[in-house]
């Protein structure tokens, strides 16, 4: 049986309209691979659920490409982006050293805050800084804001900071006594507010200006122009709402459009 006429123009307008994307998209002629990593809402293997899981997902659906996506941990992962062995991962954070291996594609911008357990008798950033019986608890290979990564360099230099390869195990350290203070951001909110945490902790500050996460790209693995056209797609996602609808599914709608309304 013949499909109808108006079936046949509309499929012929779907087939250009995908021959277009396809020939300004990027480049989907080899497999490419990104990274997840476990963090809060961000991701969560348990459940093979979370924003960044999301952004992939619609990464893949409007660029065409075949992406294998996996779970790795963050400190190895920016190893992986600059040996060009992985091509992209997500809710990267620049700086000086990262710039020279990796570019970047925003879309979120999020501050930085200090956890601390009440009975270490802290009242701001500097109270913590000082008392050289206080440690801190990272994840290994993480930056933060200006503030908090001084923060960090100067406890490391005294010896006082532990790592750690995700955000459990320093939960688990803060409730013993281990460590008296983490560095948290938004996606890490479900876990604070758990009734453990709130109990014995506090939230302090850094006063730092939100900082730009993004879209990770291995400048070794990625040329230039394709490294823009995965830019064009994320600013795409952004300037129709998807980015916030993401989000809007983990966050209220005020504190979803704060963290993805925010000047390129």
């Amino acid at each position: 049986m013949s499909r109808p006429l108006h079936a046949l123009l509309f499929a012929g307008l779907l087939q250009a309209s995908a021959s277009v994307m396809a020939a300004g998209g990027p480049d989907c002629s080899r497999p490419l691979t990104l990274a997840l990593h476990e963090h809060g809402l961000l991701y969560s293997s348990a459940t093979d659920s979370g924003i960044d899981r999301d952004i992939a997902d619609e990464l893949i659906r409007r660029s065409g490409c075949k992406i294998t996506v996996t779970l790795i941990q963050r400190a190895r992962i920016w190893q992986l982006i600059e040996s060009g062995a992985l091509d992209f991962s997500l809710s990267g954070i620049t700086n000086e050293a990262r710039d020279k291996f990796a570019s970047f594609a925003w879309y979120f911008s999020n501050k930085y805050y200090l956890l601390v357990r009440r009975d270490a008798g802290v009242k701001d950033i500097d109270d913590f800084a000082r008392n050289n019986a206080l440690q801190l608890g990272v994840i290994r290979g993480f930056r933060y804001s200006p503030t908090a990564n001084t923060l960090v360099d100067r406890l490391n230099d005294a010896r006082r900071v532990s790592h750690s390869s995700g955000l459990e195990p320093l939960y688990e350290l803060l409730q013993a006594n281990r460590i008296q203070g983490m560095i948290i951001e938004p996606f890490d909110y479900p876990a604070v507010e758990n009734g453990k945490i709130r109990a014995i902790s506090n939230t302090l500050e850094f006063g730092d200006d939100s900082v730009h996460h993004g879209l990770i790209m291995s400048k070794k693995s990625l040329s230039t122009e394709e490294q823009e056209k995965w830019r064009q797609l994320i600013r795409a996602m952004r300037d129709d709402g998807s980015t916030q609808r993401i989000f809007e599914k983990y966050f209220p709608p005020e504190l979803a459009r704060t963290l993805t309304r925010f000047g390129n």
